[in-house]
């Protein structure tokens, strides 16, 4: 179990994946992206998530660089991750789709590449991009982003790699217990988008009664039922002193009964789109 902010999990490669990290997800380009970035990285973050939907990689690597270069740490420090966008699923177009993020971050290369949603009819030609890429030595590991149990399947039925990663919507509303059962006998680790359900949960009398007894917030205490769950989680925050909150969740263990309670909430609900009806 983690228990401190930049202890990682091993992927099925064997490449190493910080537990938490910082999600930028909605941060518009500017110097309040940059800022949180580089304020992550000086707390000690050493993972940063974004996407090429997100129309901030451009951002986010000039907080990567500024942050790197404060803190003193190399590339090799941090985990970088970012997703292809649906009108790019293909072969050709997502091989290119991941020459413009690294352009945009101005990176040399990616820790983790993600295909964003499961576009029926195109996330195989993307995953064979993926595959490439990795093999190529282009990008340390590969994964997926909000593929269901079924699209797992389908779409290991002709890979030649496995996926590494699949980040979903995650959180104790939806508890994903399947899913979750599913990617840990495939040694696919999965990782939380929206792990505080964007905020809809941080006054729910059940965990406001469970954070209080442990002296947290609640949102403490979500992120560190992720953690004790076995999920990597991302929360997304441009403000210092919750960046700083949100990661201190090493100091405390939540019980079993209380990660039974938490976990009880789940009513498979979603704030996000569903994966298997979306259109976009």
């Amino acid at each position: 179990m983690a228990k401190h902010l930049q202890d990682t999990t091993t992927l099925h490669n064997g490449i190493k994946m910080p537990w938490f990290g910082l999600g930028v997800f909605k941060v518009e380009e500017g110097p309040e992206l940059v800022q949180a970035v580089k304020t992550a990285i000086a707390h000690g973050y050493r993972s940063i998530d974004t996407a090429a939907i997100y129309g901030n990689e451009e951002g986010v690597g000039q907080g990567i660089r500024e942050g790197m270069a404060a803190a003193g740490i190399s590339r090799e420090d941090l985990f970088v991750t970012s997703k292809v966008w649906n009108s790019d699923l293909g072969y050709e177009s997502t091989l290119a789709a991941y020459e413009t993020s690294l352009q945009k971050l101005k990176l040399d290369y990616l820790d983790l590449y993600l295909i964003h949603w499961p576009v029926a009819g195109k996330y195989k030609d993307a995953w064979r991009a993926l595959e490439k890429l990795y093999r190529d030595g282009r990008v340390k590991a590969i994964g997926v982003s909000n593929f269901q149990i079924h699209h797992l399947e389908d779409l290991m039925k002709d890979a030649e790699i496995k996926p590494m990663v699949n980040q979903v919507e995650y959180h104790p509303r939806l508890t994903q217990l399947e899913l979750k059962a599913f990617c840990e006998q495939h040694q696919i680790q999965l990782e939380a988008w929206s792990p505080l359900m964007q905020g809809q949960l941080l006054d729910n009398p059940v965990l406001k009664e469970i954070a209080d007894r442990y002296n947290k917030s609640i949102a403490q205490v979500i992120l560190r039922w992720d953690l004790q769950n076995g999920v990597v989680t991302i929360p997304k925050s441009t403000k210092e002193s919750r960046i700083v909150e949100n990661a201190s969740v090493f100091d405390f263990e939540l019980s079993t009964a209380d990660m039974e309670k938490i976990g009880s909430l789940n009513q498979n609900l979603r704030v996000g789109p569903d994966p298997d009806n979306f259109d976009f």
